[in-house]
């Protein structure tokens, strides 16, 4: 009697434990639907997608969307994580080496591929960024790892100049190649990738001879 109690318990207890990592698997595809759906509307251009319209695109209520997420910017928060997650792999496999044109043409490199990436993303930030004081937080850490690659990036002529007086040009380095500047030429001037990257490969380099010659 006393074994079959045993066998009956640990029948239970197997049982419960498949119960919930069924429950737990569910959660976490049901979190990642609505994830999914978030950033395909962002994706597409609406920077101020509707909990309904998330719901219906991940196939749920819009309460369960509300189970999964406090409100829309704890949603919007998550979908920022997951970027800001992809975002990080493709930054830890820069590496800048060579002379200065071959960094030059890493830095270009990195940034055609960064923002044509994060671009819906970061537009969604750009606009919550003065509503919350996380994603706020968020941006200034972004801003931050932009101009730490910077100084990776123009180490060699950034020290030069640094050493004669200049302790500008990271700045002016960093607010010509920040992803707002690189949207102004892409949205409103209608540049191709391709001519947008060549004209921030002109006006770095132009930034940084001038500012090297003037010092000399």
């Amino acid at each position: 009697m006393l074994q079959t109690e045993v066998v009956a318990r640990s029948t239970g207890s197997k049982e419960n434990r498949r119960s919930a990592d069924g429950r737990r698997a569910r959660t976490v595809r049901t979190r990642a639907a609505i994830l999914d759906s978030a950033v395909s509307q962002i994706e597409a251009g609406d920077l101020k997608p509707t909990a309904a319209s998330i719901a219906a695109g991940a196939g749920l209520s819009v309460r369960s969307v509300f189970q999964h997420f406090a409100d829309l910017d704890d949603l919007f928060l998550a979908v920022a994580d997951r970027q800001t997650n992809r975002v990080a792999v493709l930054y830890a496999s820069m590496v800048y080496v060579g002379d200065f044109s071959s960094r030059l043409e890493a830095f270009l490199g990195y940034r055609v591929e960064l923002y044509e990436f994060i671009a819906p993303f970061r537009r969604l930030a750009l606009h919550h960024e003065r509503l919350s004081p996380v994603v706020a937080s968020r941006m200034q850490l972004a801003r931050e790892i932009h101009r730490y690659d910077v100084e990776r990036a123009f180490a060699p002529e950034t020290e030069i100049l640094r050493a004669r007086g200049e302790s500008t040009i990271v700045a002016q380095i960093a607010g010509l190649s920040s992803f707002v500047t690189w949207d102004e030429w892409r949205r409103v001037e209608q540049l191709t990738v391709e001519e947008t990257r060549r004209l921030l490969g002109r006006s770095l380099a132009g930034l940084l001879a001038d500012a090297l010659d003037a010092e000399g």
